[in-house]
């Protein structure tokens, strides 16, 4: 059982009494396991009690589930938990300021899932691949602004406020908490995956790379040791639990597929037969007919262009020299010395289209 489910505690460097609880074990009559990490709030008899409060209602309420409704039973134990401490610490004032926060995972192998509820600033982490997701969010100041990217890590560690949660299980009666009270989720849980349930005595201290390393050991017993260890060599200022859940079956190996090696393989085409009838068989021509054929075409044109040229050139030759066309009949015609106004009977006038005598117009001389 080891292989899949540890937990342990530790009292810390600095505080006198430890207010933290958890389970790791199998829930009865099935075969679904059940974690939990509960830290109780105050003071020195105040957080111890409420813890144990919780841990024991949490696993009654739980004694026999099934793989049905397992949210909903989350949900119902951790209301059942919380009106236990409200209706014990109203009867013993000395009580009056104790409350707890936790984690809660049931985890079933067989399906590859767990599910989880959470309440507080205790925390769920997921460990796959060598990367570490944190599930849960902090129900806290601090915790909000480092989950919404406001504050690096390193500074919610240092705030001085980290410790001061807005939730927690015990404050009032059940029947006034709000629906979002209680935080649930369901995720898958695959084979080589690990979850760490832990305390703020664990995250306050180490941060989440340091975290991963070491959680990257075979045995969860000497992971659990290894985180503690580091907290405490940190300073240890808080009591430090460690939930650890890991599905220990052996990851699928798939090899991948090889593309097969492509072979090319050529194979000819015949040619369909032309189809023919006994009436009218086709007949099939060639390329070397069709060149011929523009050939013969080309010489019948370049034959016809030099015919139609050499006509042009006789027409042209065919046609007379337009005469100068004279307006005035009697246009002065100088001879020798002698100007003789002389009329230009024989004249005629040529038009570009039709070449016709006309008779000349004018008034005859006086002598």
């Amino acid at each position: 059982m080891e292989n899949r489910l540890f937990g342990q505690t530790d009292i810390g460097k600095t505080r006198d009494n430890n207010e933290d609880a958890f389970l790791a074990e199998p829930i009865a009559g099935s075969s679904l396991l059940l974690a939990v990490v509960i830290d109780g709030v105050g003071g020195y008899e105040g957080g111890e009690v409420a813890a144990a409060i919780a841990q024991t209602c949490i696993r009654k309420n739980l004694a026999g589930l099934g793989r049905v409704d397992i949210l909903p039973a989350l949900d119902t134990a951790v209301r059942e938990a919380n009106q236990e401490i409200f209706m014990h610490k109203s009867q013993d004032p000395a009580l009056e300021k104790m409350a707890c926060v936790l984690t809660l995972v049931v985890a079933d192998l067989e399906q590859n899932q767990f599910y989880y509820a959470h309440v507080g600033d205790t925390r769920l982490y997921l460990l796959r691949d060598k990367a570490l997701v944190k599930i849960t969010q902090d129900q806290s100041f601090v915790g909000f602004l480092e989950d919404s990217g406001r504050l690096t890590e390193a500074a919610a560690m240092q705030h001085p406020k980290r410790n001061e949660i807005n939730q927690a299980l015990g404050l009032e009666e059940t029947a006034r908490l709000r629906n979002d009270f209680i935080e649930t989720g369901q995720s898958p849980f695959l084979p080589g995956d690990t979850l760490l349930l832990c305390s703020d005595g664990l995250t306050d201290r180490i941060d989440k790379e340091k975290i991963t390393a070491l959680l990257d050991q075979e045995h969860l017993p000497a992971a659990a040791q290894s985180l503690i260890d580091a907290a405490n060599a940190a300073g240890g200022h808080d009591n430090i639990t460690v939930v650890l859940v890991k599905n220990d079956k052996i990851p699928a190996q798939h090899q991948p597929a090889k593309p097969a090696a492509k072979q090319e393989t050529v194979v000819p085409v015949p040619s369909p037969p032309p189809v023919t009838s006994a009436k009218h068989p086709v007949k099939v021509v060639r390329n070397r007919g069709w060149l011929a054929l523009l050939l013969l075409l080309s010489a019948g044109l370049l034959g016809l262009s030099g015919w139609l040229y050499r006509q042009l050139e006789r027409i042209q030759h065919q046609v007379r020299p337009l005469a100068p066309v004279y307006e005035n009949p009697w246009q002065p015609v100088q001879s020798g010395l002698d100007t003789l106004k002389k009329p230009l009977r024989d004249s005629v006038y040529y038009t570009d289209s039709v070449a016709k005598p006309l008779k000349p117009h004018g008034k005859k001389s006086a002598r």
